[in-house]
């Protein structure tokens, strides 16, 4: 049983049953713990899922993967559903804990990993597929060319990590780029900060990371009203992530964001 990839849906089918292995062994879940898979498409990772997992929900958009699921894994619970429209909370009330799964897809995996991050407070971790490039960026250490947008409020609404590297060999079809197993433990607890300002400062200070912070930011404060506290002569990738917080912290005490 087998559908042929959409293009349009960035469908790149996982078909290395080692890796299929590590990736179910690498979730934390334990008894009665809920695991929910993003993007299931023709079930190789989701049969090893079954097999450990007794609380298992798939989220599929594609209505032919779904009625194969259906055939493959009797009981199974999918939602058709695109994963950006999720409501986290809601497929998580009532479980004690949480956890998310799955193969992204390349073109969107910054928008999926914006929601995640937007409702970490229901989810205790997610194992994720990704391209390798942005694997790097989740991880990255100031003062390095992946430094950005994505490292810091990544680093400061989880604790990631990569877990090891995924050749192109892997999939059907075989993309272009190497990939890398990422894990996302959402345990940072609430920011100092609201999430929507700390994401207005930080792409702020980063579309123009050429630019002294001073210059960076006068989008949203002008230079006179820059806190002492705080090294505004530095570029943005030489900031680390918990320097964004409180500066968003200050600019909300003082009422600059609003």
């Amino acid at each position: 049983m087998s559908i042929r990839p959409k293009k349009s849906l960035g469908q790149h089918f996982l078909t290395d049953e080692n890796i299929i292995e590590k990736i179910a062994d690498a979730i934390p879940a334990e008894a009665g713990e809920r695991v929910i898979e993003i993007g299931p498409g023709t079930g190789a990772l989701t049969g090893a899922l079954v097999r450990r997992f007794d609380d298992l929900l798939a989220v599929e958009l594609d209505e032919r993967a779904i009625e194969l699921l259906h055939r493959k894994f009797e009981g199974l619970e999918i939602r058709h559903a695109n994963v950006l429209d999720v409501d986290w909370g809601e497929l998580s009330a009532g479980k004690s804990k949480t956890h998310v799964v799955g193969n992204l897809p390349y073109y969107i995996t910054s928008q999926i990993l914006f929601s995640l991050l937007a409702q970490r407070h229901h989810l205790s971790d997610a194992v994720l597929m990704m391209q390798k490039e942005v694997a790097e960026r989740l991880v990255s250490d100031i003062r390095t060319k992946a430094y950005g947008i994505l490292s810091v409020q990544t680093q400061l609404m989880s604790s990631p990590e990569i877990l090891f590297p995924v050749s192109r060999q892997c999939f059907s079809p075989r993309p272009n780029v190497d990939s890398a197993m990422v894990k996302l433990t959402f345990d940072k607890g609430r920011l100092n900060c609201s999430d929507q300002h700390l994401k207005t400062v930080v792409r702020t200070a980063f579309n123009q990371r050429r630019k002294k912070l001073s210059n960076a930011l006068k989008p949203i404060i002008s230079k006179d009203q820059l806190p002492p506290a705080f090294d505004f002569d530095k570029r943005a990738e030489a900031w680390p992530p918990s320097e964004y917080e409180k500066l968003t912290a200050h600019f909300e005490k003082n009422g600059i964001l609003t």
